[in-house]
């Protein structure tokens, strides 16, 4: 009996990795209606964050929390909120760009960066005065992505 070439089940989308990426690209958000946003690559962070204009923590039963995250995902319409929930992992303390300690909720969510698709693990912070709502770093881009520093938007999502 022949056995099917199937996909490995890390790599269901059965791509060739790594995948090359710019350092800046669109992200699709596979868990929750938000596609394509403009995110900054960033390989001098070790965690990805995401902007949340607001943020509800709430208790679940049987333990843990669940985070309801309102996004203001555009700049040029902040008022535009897109409301998501997703459970908390953990809470832990981030160094800001300012290199000042603060503590975040950290939550799991499933992306998509051109062809690949992944679970990554989020912080969640204000962001309101940065160019880009998210910053992908070291721990999502692992294993999958190389980054050529030097160009932009090189995958079609």
């Amino acid at each position: 009996m022949k056995r099917a070439n199937l996909p490995a089940p890390e790599n269901p989308e059965n791509v060739v990795r790594p995948v090359m990426i710019g350092r800046r690209e669109l992200l699709t958000f596979v868990d929750w209606p938000v596609h394509r946003i403009r995110v900054k690559i960033d390989t001098g962070a070790y965690s990805s964050a995401l902007d949340v204009a607001g943020l509800d923590l709430r208790e679940i039963e049987g333990g843990g929390q669940v985070a309801r995250l309102r996004l203001a995902l555009s700049r040029k319409h902040p008022n535009r909120l897109v409301e998501v929930e997703a459970p908390v992992v953990r809470l832990t303390v981030v160094r800001n760009s300012g290199g000042i300690p603060e503590p975040r909720p950290v939550i799991e969510t499933t992306v998509r960066l051109g062809p690949v698709t992944k679970r990554i693990q989020v912080t969640l912070t204000r962001r309101h005065g940065m160019r880009f709502r998210m910053l992908v770093g070291r721990q999502a881009l692992a294993n999958d992505f190389v980054v050529d520093v030097s160009r932009k938007y090189l995958l079609r999502s």
